[in-house]
């Protein structure tokens, strides 16, 4: 999808400089020019993160979500207050993870 965007950006990019329109259909081309190249750094940047993670996007479903006990938010974080508790919270959660 990022190769195809890409190149629908870098086409566009070059019709409307060698074409040197300023009329309502350029302004049009322009601002189809911008989506593509968007939609191209979006499917990039996802492409990345999957690799990284060894795991899909943000979009894709997760095999762990269903599994993976709630992390330590900030409203827990205030409530505690207390860095030992919150270790022990951590500790806690981590020993979960290994027992599955």
């Amino acid at each position: 999808m990022a190769t195809v965007a890409a190149l629908g950006a870098l086409w566009l990019l070059i019709v409307l400089i060698a074409g040197r329109r300023q009329d309502l259909l350029g302004v049009a081309m322009a601002l189809l020019c911008v989506l593509l190249a968007t939609v191209a750094g979006v499917a990039v940047t996802a492409a990345r993160q999957r690799d990284a993670d060894g795991r899909p996007g943000p979009g894709g479903p997760s095999v762990h979500a269903a599994v993976e006990p709630p992390g330590v938010d900030a409203d827990t974080l205030e409530t505690l207050g207390d860095r030992e508790a919150i270790r022990a919270m951590r500790d806690r959660h981590r020993r979960d993870d290994r027992s599955r």
